[in-house]
């Protein structure tokens, strides 16, 4: 970690909300406070050489500037304890504050590319000036580090508002470094290159806010647990005795460090409740304290005898067939005087061609095939495979 962000965390705790409000507020401060230096030393460089697209980045970086104010304010709300209106806290403020930044990035570059395609129609004798040349330089390299601040502290926090805050950086440095490029070849080359500098500079800054916006927008809507994340849990609630396997989970993300997520553990059915209860109140704890979830577990007893481990084995190989990454679980074997039930529900993959209804009529068919005596009861999943313990 560079010392810029080590002066920044102070050995705080990167996942304490106390923490990304804090470092909300720097990044916040940093962005507008060299956002505004910037604007006025681009705009001095486009009133030196006449050029709209240097004018133009330089009101990418007043828009930049307001930016920084947005991701400020939406950390300082974020960071509001929960109420009575908002009893999950208000951590997808900064879900928001990323989106609005995302949606500013994607207005400059419909301004800049409406210009820039005015000045291809209509082109003007751009001007050389060394002094507007440094100042571009400067910005590119301002830009960069930015991009290298904003970025880490990113990654420390795990913030999608300072990850597009970053993008909006390493844009505006890659446009700024192409004017700079494209004014000293048309000084050279004698050449009219604002018009197409500006409209490519504005392709690229459409492209970053349309990344940047997708990445805040996902969690707002939903999105699959981080599959390390994933991973973790399973090996966490799995080396507990009695937890023979985990499968319906649920995951509710409310803002970075404000989560909920329910599962489903599978459990003998022979087992002490007391004892087996107390295991899954000590899995809570543990997830809550590792992870900063929320969690409720069920628990699913499982009758484990040879005749229902034989049959639960001939099942699952069966919907393996449909698709390899097909599970089952919560399977259960009842037996009357005509006919055999056969209850569990199938976990399927999300890409899977056939529906709901096709997945169960092709068991059906499966497994009427063992015996005419088998009557499958079959609920259809979509969620995560997840590994069983082996017997």
């Amino acid at each position: 970690m560079n010392i810029f962000l080590q002066l920044c965390l102070g050995g705080r705790d990167p996942k304490a909300p106390e923490t990304r409000q804090w470092c909300g507020a720097v990044a916040g401060g940093v962005g507008v406070g060299l956002n505004l230096l910037l604007f006025l030393g681009k705009l001095l460089a486009g009133m030196l050489t006449a050029s709209i697209a240097v004018t133009a980045d330089a009101f990418n970086n007043l828009s930049d500037a307001a930016s920084s104010v947005v991701t400020l304010v939406g950390f300082r709300l974020a960071g509001q304890k929960a109420d009575e209106e908002h009893p999950f806290g208000h951590g997808r403020m900064e879900y928001l504050a990323g989106l609005v930044v995302a949606m500013l990035i994607l207005l400059v570059g419909v301004e800049l590319a409406q210009s820039s395609f005015q000045k291809i129609l209509h082109p003007e004798p751009v001007s050389f000036s060394p002094l507007s040349a440094g100042i571009l330089a400067v910005s590119v390299l301002v830009k960069l580090w930015m991009f290298w601040f904003n970025r880490g502290l990113s990654r420390e926090i795990q913030s999608a508002a300072l990850s597009a805050t970053a993008a909006d950086s390493l844009s505006d440095g890659v446009a700024t470094g192409a004017l700079l490029a494209g004014l000293v070849a048309g000084h050279l080359l004698s050449l009219s290159l604002d018009g197409w500098l500006g409209l490519g500079v504005a392709l690229f800054i459409l492209r970053t806010g349309w990344t940047a916006a997708k990445d805040t927008v996902d969690p707002l809507l939903g999105r699959p647990m981080d599959r390390a994340l994933a991973a973790d849990i399973d090996r966490l609630v799995l080396e507990h005795e009695h937890i023979l396997g985990i499968h319906d989970l649920v995951y509710h993300d409310y803002g970075p460090g404000r989560a909920m997520m329910s599962l489903h553990a599978e459990v003998p059915a022979e087992a002490n409740l007391l004892e087996v209860h107390d295991i899954i109140d000590h899995i809570e704890r543990e997830l809550k304290a590792k992870h900063q979830i929320e969690t409720c577990i069920h628990m699913d007893p499982v009758v484990r005898d040879e005749r229902t481990d034989a049959l639960r084995g001939q099942v699952a190989e069966l919907a393996r067939e449909l698709h390899p990454a097909c599970t089952i679980h919560d399977f259960r074997v009842t037996a009357g005087p005509i006919h055999t039930n056969l209850l569990f529900d199938v976990v399927v993959p999300y890409g899977l061609s056939l529906s709901n209804g096709e997945v169960r009529a092709a068991l059906t068919e499966k497994i009427r095939r063992l015996s005419e005596r088998y009557f499958p009861v079959i609920q259809v999943d979509h969620s995560y495979v997840e590994e069983q313990k082996t017997p």
